[in-house]
């Protein structure tokens, strides 16, 4: 299970950089790296939102133990 979480954070990390990145210089690397609308990037965008979810889940079942 903690492999799982550090896979989820770090897929949240990587959606927290790009939305960075096209906040500050209007450049979306998820579309640079795999391009617009493949199924690569549709994936991506996809795992990142569940590993929001699932940070969030863990976040709060973390403060509920202490």
């Amino acid at each position: 299970m903690r492999t799982f979480m550090k896979v989820m954070l770090v897929l949240a990390c990587v959606g927290a950089i790009n939305w960075l990145l096209i906040g500050l210089m209007n450049f979306n690397l998820v579309t640079m790296i795999f391009g617009v609308d493949s199924f690569l990037t549709n994936l991506t965008y996809i795992l990142i939102g569940i590993a929001g979810i699932c940070s969030l889940y863990f976040l709060m079942d973390h403060n509920e133990e202490h």
